[in-house]
């Protein structure tokens, strides 16, 4: 018996042994199968695993690569190949946020040095504990996507610039229509001249949004940064946009320097206190883009109720918002939001215009400004979009503005001559 029961002890560790091969096999196989460059890193950084898809995208075999440091075979670069920094390093911030990380603007430099633009998706595998033991990280070539990316938005482009000309002068031509001192019309044709009037400057509208959105792709956007008080800014377009509100029988109100939680389901508080001064580096033209872009949809969405903007922060961030009372957006749609020409698609959505282009144009502007832009809602009691921009605290406000002047002063004749 006891033979027979050490032969079957010994039977079963050779049966969990052999499963344990196959379930590695099968796994390597999936995991070579896969088109995409796949890598599991360990602890340390340190390559333990890396499929045929990475070595075809970075020159390194996976003889080579294993067991060399991430950062030494997958090196990044921006787009004015700089070296990406630790502190900005997706395969370094992962072992330090322990969170799934998502980066669609970075470079790889291959083995053969050449610059090839890649989408990267880091997960952590975390213990009991919460800490990192090792990381998964997919990454894929989209040069190709890059590339037809380019040729839509070219095309856009241009198609935006060459259509503006003759939907201006149709515009122009039905407002001379509709000026009493320059025709005369009954109203019927009137009425059908101002329909025809409003749908020329939304195509107007549409065609400014696409000219925008390629430019905004391509980084053809002007802009000016200069610094902002964004309290004195925010309340002056509050006043200027809160009307539209008002006609539609909204209330309105803005709020500056509250540190309570900012939360779409309740009303903005309402205590007098001592008002900081918030100091970004920003476009001031272009942020009225956003703000108006965000106010105005609040307006369109919100049947009742109120529309609220607030500006609060910290020592090292600005953070205001746009809050309404309206009907809320699904959670499916809140990935997708900021998406070009991504639209909710429900019984309000449909019944009021719009590109989709607007928020991916607002997303586009923040990021000029090493700012962050995203949505909370909840079905039924609204929504609140947030921005963050960088906080310059006043000595660093006072030195930009100062160098703002020195840059725009005239030189004296006698530099002039000499240079």
């Amino acid at each position: 018996m006891g033979f027979f029961g050490k032969r079957n002890r010994g039977s079963g560790s050779s049966k969990l042994a052999a499963n344990l091969r196959d379930e590695k096999q099968k796994f390597e196989l999936i995991v070579n199968a896969i088109e995409d460059g796949v890598m599991l890193l360990d602890d340390q950084g340190v390559i333990q695993l890396f499929n045929p898809g990475a070595a075809k995208i970075t020159g390194w075999s996976s003889d080579e690569a294993t067991g060399l440091s991430a950062t030494a075979v997958i090196k990044l670069v921006d787009t004015k190949n700089q070296p990406c920094e630790d502190s900005q390093n997706p395969l370094i911030q992962i072992f330090q946020t322990g969170q799934s990380i998502r980066v669609n603007d970075t470079i790889l430099v291959t083995r053969s040095e050449k610059q090839l633009p890649i989408g990267l998706d880091i997960s952590p595998l975390l213990s009991e504990d919460r800490q990192v033991t090792a990381a998964v990280v997919v990454f894929r070539d989209i040069a190709d996507q890059r590339a037809e990316e380019q040729r839509r938005a070219d095309f856009i482009s241009t198609a935006s610039h060459e259509m503006r000309t003759p939907v201006a002068a149709i515009e122009g031509y039905l407002a001379l229509a509709l000026n009493p001192k320059v025709t005369t019309i009954d109203n019927r044709a009137r009425d059908y001249l101002e329909k025809a009037h409003s749908s020329t400057q939304h195509l107007g509208q549409l065609f400014q949004d696409l000219l925008t959105s390629a430019k905004a792709e391509d980084g053809r956007l002007s802009s000016h940064p200069v610094v902002v008080e964004m309290g004195a800014f925010l309340e002056q377009l509050s006043s200027d946009l809160k009307f539209a509100a008002e006609k539609k029988g909204l209330f309105t109100d803005f709020t500056v320097g509250s540190n309570s939680v900012i939360n779409a389901s309740h009303e903005a508080g309402g205590e007098r206190v001592i008002r900081p001064l918030y100091f970004a580096l920003v476009d001031a033209g272009r942020l009225r883009e956003v703000v108006t872009n965000l106010y105005d949809n609040a307006v369109k969405y919100t049947p009742e109720g109120k529309v609220s903007m607030g500006l609060t922060g910290d020592a090292q961030v600005i953070q205001f918002y746009v809050r309404d009372t309206g009907p809320g957006i699904p959670p499916e749609d809140l990935p997708h939001l900021f998406q070009k020409f991504y639209r909710v698609d429900n019984s309000a959505t449909r019944t009021i215009g719009g590109t989709g282009l607007g928020l991916f144009i607002c997303r586009k502007i923040v990021e000029l400004y090493s700012g962050r832009i995203w949505v909370e809602s909840e079905l039924g009691k609204g929504s609140s979009f947030f921005i963050n921009f960088p906080r310059l605290s006043a000595q660093q406000a006072a030195e930009k503005q100062a160098a703002e002047v020195n840059s725009t002063e005239l030189q004296p004749i006698n530099s002039l001559a000499s240079s």
